[in-house]
C-alpha cells in the first residue's frame, strides 16, 4: 500500500517549487496509474504554461484492463498529449528517450520535469531513463534550490515533489488510497476502506477476479463478505472470531498490487469515480 502522505504545507511549497521551473523546462512528463487516468492525474500541471510538451506515462498499465487503457491512450492522444502505457518494471522507456533527445536544445541539454501524486512510479521511470544508480548533479544556476536533478543521455530530470491532488471531495483518497497512492490507514480503517471497496466492486460488476482469486462470492453485505475472506485467510482473533481490520488490510493489499487480476476504475469520460460510492 501507499506510504506517502502530504498535508496542505508539503503541497504548497511543491507547488512553489515547480512553479519556478516552469521557464526552464522543455518537457513534462506526468505519471499516471493506468487503473484510474483520471483520478490519479496531477494537479501541477497549471504550473507550466501552455508551451511547454506534455506526455503522459500510464504507469502499472499490467494491472489494468488492455482494452480499456487502449481506450485512454486514443482519448488523451486526441487531446494532444504523447502517452505511453509502461509496465515499469518490464517495458523499455527507449521510446521517450529518443523523443527527448529530440527535444534537446543544440547548446544545452534537455530539461524534462516528471510529476505526478505519490507513489505512481515517477521515481521508477527516473531510474528507468537515468539509469538505476543515476545520482543527483546538484543545482543548476539561475534555477530553483531544493529540487533533484539526475542526468541521463542528453537530459536532465528533475522529479517533482509528490503531491496529492485535494479533490474537494473526500470520496477522491478514499479511491486513491485502494491504488495505493496514500496511506489508507491514515485516511481510516482498514475494515472500513475494505467494506468500501467490496461494495463499489460489486456494484461495478468487477467481483469477478476477487472470486477467482479466493473463491469468495459475492453474496450478503460487505461486512459478512469480508468476514468471510478473513476466514479464508485465517486472519482469526483468539477465539476464533475473525480480525477484520487485518482481514480489510488484506483486501486493500492485494486488490493495490493487483493480485485479482487486472483491472481498470475508470473509462474517458466517466463521471468522478467517487460518485460511485
Amino acid at each position: 500500500m501507499g506510504r506517502t502522505v502530504w498535508y496542505p504545507g508539503h503541497m504548497e511549497k511543491g507547488r512553489r517549487r515547480l512553479a519556478s521551473l516552469a521557464a526552464a523546462i522543455d518537457v513534462i512528463i506526468e505519471v499516471r496509474d493506468a487503473r484510474a487516468p483520471a483520478l490519479s492525474s496531477s494537479p501541477m500541471l497549471a504550473a507550466f504554461p501552455p508551451s511547454v510538451a506534455v506526455w503522459v506515462v500510464l504507469s502499472k498499465a499490467d494491472l489494468a484492463d488492455v482494452c480499456v487503457t487502449r481506450l485512454w491512450t486514443e482519448h488523451l492522444r486526441a487531446k494532444g498529449f504523447e502517452v505511453f502505457a509502461l509496465d515499469l518494471h518490464r517495458d523499455g522507456v527507449g521510446q521517450i528517450k529518443k523523443k527527448i533527445t529530440a527535444k534537446k536544445p543544440g547548446f544545452r541539454d534537455a530539461r524534462v520535469a516528471v510529476v505526478g501524486i505519490p507513489n505512481v512510479g515517477k521515481s521508477m521511470l527516473i531510474n528507468r531513463l537515468a539509469g538505476r544508480r543515476a545520482a543527483p548533479v546538484g543545482g543548476i544556476p539561475g534555477i530553483t534550490r531544493g529540487v533533484s536533478w539526475f542526468k541521463g543521455d542528453g537530459f536532465l530530470l528533475v522529479d517533482s515533489p509528490g503531491i496529492l491532488d485535494p479533490h474537494k471531495d473526500p470520496r477522491a483518497h478514499r479511491i486513491i488510497s485502494w491504488i495505493g497512492s496514500s496511506k489508507g490507514g491514515i485516511i481510516g480503517s482498514w475494515e472500513g476502506h475494505a467494506r468500501e471497496c467490496i461494495s463499489f466492486l460489486i456494484k461495478r460488476g468487477a467481483w469477478g477476479g476477487v472470486e477467482s482469486a479466493w473463491n469468495v462470492a459475492p453474496e450478503g453485505s460487505a461486512g459478512e463478505i469480508l468476514e468471510k475472506i478473513g476466514r479464508r485467510l485465517g486472519r482469526l482473533l483468539p477465539g476464533g472470531g475473525v480480525d477484520l481490520e487485518a482481514a480489510g488490510f488484506a483486501f486493500m493489499d492485494a486488490f493495490s498490487s493487483g493480485r485479482f487480476g487486472r483491472m481498470s476504475l475508470e473509462k474517458p469520460n466517466d463521471p468522478p469515480l467517487w460518485e460511485s460510492l
